[in-house]
């Protein structure tokens, strides 16, 4: 999906009051140069790429009259800002100086919900929770529903909130009331969850009630009512999914199955639709994953499909009116959307017209009263931008953009590839193409972490455009064990760390250089987590491809996952050590041999590459311990180690000071071992 991006001329309608509300300039994108100005200009800082997004998006009231932002003010906070879109008129509705405001959505046409979180600490130094807030769209009634610490408090007021542990639930609802659904976590320990109960709020009085539940509930849907009708449990490597009768509040199991493992009948509940069907996510004896219905009175699948993609399990969400199911949500190798509505499809049509070369996610409002929707544009070389469109003026009117110093003319297209492992499995994977001549250049092997997930899509990445920026062509398989391309994909990486799955990079990498793409003398292999444990193994498994690695938050040893440490504490649960590792990854005691061939700290004397890494010393998920005994057993045989630990970091690096000072760290590595000769 390789598409030429050209950028429009629309006015800054939105934008204006928005800045005024929030006090500081909107992140809304300045008139470009031309093409060739933008690609002559220098390139790019770390800063541009790797600082947090300037606009933190934008949310349509359910009428569609009203628009909710995030934006940035003087001091750097994220503020709540709402325009009345008739009037053009704008308030700040929620700040604070010590924290930014996090998620937010829409109780009804008056009145947000919200949370906060604080972009200014790593994860070592956070001392609060997420708290919980609702307030009118005019800033009036603001009212705190939850706390943001743990300390016993004395004040009556105080007492009525809700703990830290209370969350929003990332479900519109009913958006017709002041109630909504939240949810409030029991857990055993950092990682391990018992339960999730969930709580009928009311956001004027703070008055709560609960709702009764299975055992070992970890997951709710709310019915087309926005009333509570699904529970989703799992306890001892066991899930089920449990329906709710509205009249008695009697719970019923319609399935059950392996948590990790699935089953034939397993499903993943997506929503009610306006007419009471539910919609759920299912193979069917397929291997790609499809949308069906599911009767509840039987507890069977419909027979056929309602949307099935060629070549990819379904991921995305379906998208409705007041009353009927409107269009599908999905990603194949990008996003998009298949509208069912005869009036919404010529929408999107006149969309794509006004904002070519982009992939244009259109929401409509839930139950419109006026001609506004919200538009997210954004492509392979261009980050997110964000746009109100008038469908009877035809007018597109700009709020407002995540990176607006990032110069779409100077990024780098992206492309989805194919390649044959040794095996004959097709790998997917994304190639990412410097500005220039595109033949035989030094490439950065990115892997992604998981590993079992997806790694990536067609779309601005920041980590992939900086490397291609300084001159890098970026590979990033999806090796097997990668979801999102069939149950046989996924499942022919289970227990083939540091084996197939190795392969199936290294396959790629040799695609590369017999492409004529790649410098078979200049190649770097890279990742965090997963990744980074990839990288090790690339080092120990094939040094003739591979110069140099870096690895960030990488594992070290397979068993380090399983029984951990008396000196951290990990947030991987029990059940995942004693059910989901050795199915997925290997069993401690029947697969040792396999898992110490495949460790890199085992294997630690064979790395003699150069090497970058870098921990977080407050990582829950692959502590910093990992990277310690990793370090003193690589150095004893290699000199080329570089070595970093970000102390107020976890997994992964969450403040931009830490991600600009790693990334120039890898620039200048990179730059030493496989740069232009």
């Amino acid at each position: 999906m390789k598409q030429t991006f050209l950028r429009h001329s629309a006015a800054l309608l939105i934008a204006l009051p928005l800045a005024a509300a929030a006090q500081a300039p909107a992140s809304a994108p300045a008139q470009p140069a031309p093409a060739a100005q933008q690609a002559s200009q220098p390139a790019p800082s770390l800063a541009d790429f790797f600082n947090n997004p300037e606009f933190g998006g934008a949310r349509l009231s359910p009428n569609g009259r009203y628009l909710a932002a995030k934006l940035a003010a003087a001091n750097g906070r994220e503020r709540l800002a709402v325009v009345d879109l008739e009037t053009q008129s704008a308030a700040s509705v929620a700040y604070f100086s010590d924290a930014d405001v996090g998620n937010f959505t829409w109780i009804n046409n008056e009145r947000l919900l919200f949370n906060t979180t604080d972009k200014q600490l790593g994860q070592a130094d956070h001392r609060f929770g997420p708290g919980l807030y609702a307030v009118n769209r005019d800033g009036k009634q603001f009212r705190q529903l939850a706390n943001r610490s743990g300390a016993i408090v004395s004040s009556p007021t105080a007492r009525q909130l809700l703990p830290w542990y209370t969350f929003m639930l990332d479900q519109d609802g009913a958006q017709d009331s002041e109630y909504v659904y939240v949810t409030s976590s029991v857990k055993n320990g950092p990682g391990d969850w018992e339960a999730v109960n969930l709580l009928r709020l009311n956001t004027l009085t703070g008055h709560h009630s609960g709702v009764r539940r299975p055992d070992h509930t970890r997951g709710w849907l709310l019915d087309e009512k926005g009333e509570p009708r699904i529970a989703t449990t799992a306890d001892k490597g066991k899930s089920a999914i449990h329906l709710r009768d509205p009249q008695t509040g009697a719970w019923r199991v319609l399935v059950d199955f392996a948590t990790y493992t699935g089953g034939n009948d397993a499903f993943t509940p997506l929503a009610f639709g306006p007419d009471g069907v539910f919609y759920v996510l299912a193979r069917r004896g397929r291997d790609k994953s499809a949308v069906f219905t599911l009767d509840l009175a039987t507890g069977q699948t419909s027979n056929k499909p309602v949307v099935e993609l060629d070549g990819y399990d379904f991921s995305g969400k379906l998208l409705f009116s007041d009353t009927k199911l409107v269009g599908v949500r999905y990603t194949t190798d990008g996003r998009g959307t298949m509208w069912f509505d005869d009036g919404l499809k010529a929408m999107q049509a006149e969309i794509d017209a006004k904002l070519p070369g982009t992939i244009n996610l259109v929401t409509p409002p839930k139950r419109p009263e006026t001609p506004n929707v919200l538009v997210e544009s954004y492509s392979d070389i261009q980050p997110r931008v964000f746009f109100v469109y008038n469908r009877e003026a035809k007018t597109l009117s700009t709020v407002g953009a995540a990176h607006p110093k990032i110069r779409p003319a100077q990024m780098a297209h992206q492309d989805a590839v194919h390649y044959m492992a040794r095996d004959g499995l097709r790998i997917p994977a994304w190639l990412t193409t410097p500005k220039g001549d595109a033949k035989k250049l030094p490439m950065v092997v990115l892997v992604h972490g998981g590993p079992y997930m997806r790694g990536s899509e067609w779309g601005w990445d920041p980590e992939a455009q900086f490397l291609a920026s300084r001159g890098y062509l970026v590979l990033e398989p999806e090796f097997r064990g990668s979801t999102g391309f069939g149950d046989k994909h996924f499942r022919a990486g289970w227990k083939q760390w540091g084996l197939k799955m190795q392969d199936d990079i290294a396959d790629g990498v040799k695609w590369a250089i017999d492409k004529g793409l790649a410098d078979p003398k200049r190649i770097c292999i890279a990742g965090a987590s997963y990744g980074g444990y990839a990288t090790l193994m690339g080092l120990v498994n094939n040094p003739e491809l591979y110069k140099c690695g870096i690895n960030w938050v990488g594992v070290t040893d397979i068993g380090l996952l399983s029984t951990g440490h008396w000196s951290y504490v990990s947030d991987m649960s029990d059940m995942w050590k004693e059910y989901g590792i050795p199915v997925m990854i290997g069993d401690p005691v029947k697969d040792a041999e396999q898992l110490k061939a495949t460790s890199p700290l085992q294997q630690a004397a064979r790395i003699t590459q150069p090497l970058l890494m870098a921990y977080g010393r407050a990582d829950q998920r692959v502590p910093l311990y990992h990277g310690n005994k990793f370090r003193d057993a690589v150095t004893q045989h290699n000199q080329q180690v570089e070595w970093i630990v970000y102390e107020e970091e976890g997994h992964g690096w969450a403040l931009p000071k830490n991600r600009i000072d790693f990334w120039g760290r890898v620039e200048k590595f990179l730059d030493q071992h496989i740069g232009q000769p």
